[in-house]
């Protein structure tokens, strides 16, 4: 026991001084961001990687590359950041990422992992209410019955679980969230070691709600964009548009991190995924984008909304592009495989908790055999349904076909029906056999087009690369080691 205390108080003592170190530094670097980060971005590629470590000098190389040159784009998003982010945002941004979930919480996550055979996620995603102040075409709470919530104690309680296994990032959707904004606030002040996000339709971001969200410093917002007003009211609703980017304005005048979160189907991908619509989410003050596409969840959602395969390839190049050439950090929830080795679900790298507690392995997958109201969080992660995700992933082989819903049905159905997982579904119970019969059809288009991005376009291919670059080193250690091996065999010979 003693042995532990001590352990604890040393690393109480060693993240102390670490943030008055990052206070001061970041002190210094707001002073003139453009010149002083490329310093201090210099010194940690300096100390960060060691040749001693297996391809230590290639992740110094490559840190230099991208963070140490400021015409790449991500030198110019941080640069970004620090200029238009409330410095509370900055300071309380960089402790939680860099203190607290990467030195913290990586090394309890994996202690967890090695111990209790079971995937950990690096952020957890919840509904606070089911409750939604409008009906969004196609999203699964407008499927949801408007009653189910949980309570403060209660999302507390998962959140202090989570930090226990080393969660320092916690999401939100709903319903809208944002209709519970005195708990969000309490929750955010009370866990400081924490980064939080609201995927949010924007609607009810005030003045005075994005003046307390700066001041805490912890809170950011993911808006629902499907477009222009003419898109955005077709799916949400009219006066969604206006409303929303009244939001932003507020969100960008205190300076509250914000980006957008765009469902694209089969009428608004080539609007959502232009470089005009990006541009002008940039001119409103958005530093990240989530993109999703359409599944088709629930028995009255409409199939003829699925991206068809030249639209979905589409977006899989124009994202690369975006991040290539925009101040703007995006990503895509199923074009990005390659970068995950897959699926991220099932406690992987998220979870969902919905508002009746039920635990699920995505937010697009609304089967369960757990309920957060009966059991731990680490129960839940150890649970039949998580455990099949933990033993099936990835569950294709080609990354750019990781979900094994909308790309690899027979995988959903399989796993369901083995662990005896219920529907989730609040108003149809919808059986997984008839969701995953709707995806087949796209599934096999998709899995064409897929298979020859993978094949072919090696470039774009992060996974390929990396698996390149891994066993080359591998190649490239083993035979030093035989190398030496021969020398000591010559030596005691002669």
């Amino acid at each position: 026991m003693l042995v532990i205390y001590e352990g604890k108080k040393m690393q109480s003592l060693k993240v102390s001084l670490m943030k008055f170190v990052l206070k001061h530094v970041v002190n210094w670097a707001l002073k003139d961001p453009e010149i002083r980060l490329m310093k201090i971005m210099k010194v940690i590629g300096k100390v960060s990687f060691t040749k001693k470590v297996d391809g230590g000098q290639n992740r110094r190389n490559l840190f230099m590359n991208v963070f140490t040159d400021n015409d790449t784009m991500m030198y110019k998003w941080l640069v970004r950041f620090m200029k238009e982010m409330d410095p509370r945002v900055t300071h309380r941004f960089l402790q939680s990422v860099g203190i607290h979930a990467a030195f913290v919480g990586n090394k309890k996550k994996w202690e967890v992992v090695n111990r209790e055979k079971c995937n950990v996620p690096g952020a957890i995603l919840m509904d606070p209410t089911s409750k939604c102040n409008i009906k969004c075409i196609g999203c699964w709470a407008a499927e949801y019955e408007q009653t189910d919530e949980m309570d403060y104690e209660l999302l507390d309680r998962i959140i202090r679980e989570g930090k226990e296994i080393g969660i320092h990032f916690y999401l939100y959707t709903g319903g809208e969230p944002t209709i519970r904004k005195a708990d969000l606030i309490k929750l955010a002040a009370k866990h400081q070691d924490c980064w939080f996000m609201a995927f949010t339709n924007g609607t009810l971001l005030d003045e005075k709600f994005a003046k307390k969200c700066a001041v805490l410093g912890n809170m950011s917002f993911a808006i629902s964009a499907e477009g222009y007003e003419e898109e955005t009211d077709f799916r949400r609703g009219k006066g969604s548009y206006k409303k929303m980017m009244q939001g932003m304005d507020n969100l960008k005048k205190y300076g509250v991190p914000f980006g957008f979160s765009c469902c694209y189907h089969n009428k608004n991908v080539y609007t959502v995924g232009s470089e005009e619509y990006i541009d002008f989410l940039i001119d409103k003050g958005a530093i990240f984008g989530w993109f999703f596409t359409y599944i088709p969840i629930g028995k009255n959602a409409v199939l003829d909304l699925m991206a068809e395969p030249e639209q979905r390839e589409w977006m899989f190049h124009q994202i690369r592009h975006i991040r290539r050439d925009r101040k703007i950090l995006v990503v895509d929830f199923w074009n990005d495989g390659d970068y995950v080795r897959g699926c991220i679900a099932g406690g992987k790298n998220y979870l969902h908790i919905n508002a009746r507690g039920d635990v699920e392995p995505c937010a697009f997958i609304h089967y369960a055999t757990h309920n957060i109201r009966d059991c731990s969080l680490l129960e839940a992660l150890k649970s039949p349904l998580f455990k099949q995700y933990q033993w099936n992933q990835p569950f294709n082989p080609n990354h750019l076909r990781p979900c094994p819903l909308l790309d690899n049905p027979e995988h959903l159905e399989k796993m369901v029906i083995s662990t005896g997982a219920y529907s989730t579904q609040m108003l149809d119970n919808e059986d997984v056999r008839d969701l995953c019969d709707k995806c087949r059809p796209m599934a096999k288009k998709w899995a064409e087009t897929a298979n020859y991005l993978w094949q072919t376009d090696p470039k774009v291919n992060n996974y390929i690369n990396i698996q390149r670059i891994k066993r080359e080193m591998a190649e490239k250690a083993e035979k030093k080691i035989q190398e030496k091996k021969k020398k000591v065999l010559e030596h005691a010979i002669h």
